[in-house]
């Protein structure tokens, strides 16, 4: 499989459990304001760092669930940043299907982008590193929301999460090669 391939069937898995979710859950996430979702993924970057660094964990979730779960948190923020909060809380799973697939269809735009000017260099990468940039990327978006959305020249809150969400992608694809 290519690159877009192995990209699609992750974002096919994150997906299904995200709809899943949504069925039993409904979409209690649209109370999430824009720092709760920066929290939850950082949380589960966390959780990633300390397994990672050999910490004994008491909970089954694995690296890749994290991942899985960053990548569908980083939905969430994407679909949160475009509603209005006026909007209702409880949206049909149809409609929600249909945002998360306008969101990844930018996404998966953003990494074809990436991929063509850095010659899929991600391949090369360790999965500390995606752990790392989310991290980083996750402390960027804590900043914006203190400056009240505003930057001088730096990316906004949408970008940050979609960069976040390509990681996990890109550690879901290199954990299915066995890379990682």
């Amino acid at each position: 499989m290519d690159t877009n391939e192995q990209y699609d069937q992750i974002i096919i898995n994150c997906k299904k459990t995200f709809l899943k979710k949504t069925t039993d859950y409904g979409t209690s996430w649209r109370v999430y304001r824009t720092l709760s979702v920066a929290d939850q993924i950082y949380i589960k970057a966390k959780r990633i760092r300390n397994i990672q660094l050999g910490i004994q964990q008491k909970i089954e979730d694995d690296i890749r669930s994290e991942f899985s779960g960053i990548l569908n948190y980083c939905i969430i923020g994407l679909i949160q940043l475009e509603i209005n909060n006026d909007e209702p809380e409880d949206l049909d799973v149809a409609i929600v299907s249909e945002m998360y697939d306008h969101k990844v269809a930018i996404a998966k735009q953003l990494m074809q982008n990436k991929n063509h000017d850095y010659g899929e260099a991600w391949r090369e990468m360790s999965q500390e590193s995606f752990v790392d940039l989310s991290l980083s990327k996750i402390l960027r978006i804590k900043q914006i929301i203190a400056n009240e959305g505003n930057t001088l020249i730096s990316e906004g809150i949408d970008a940050n999460y979609l960069d976040i969400l390509n990681y996990a992608a890109f550690a879901l694809i290199l954990i299915e090669e066995q890379k990682h």
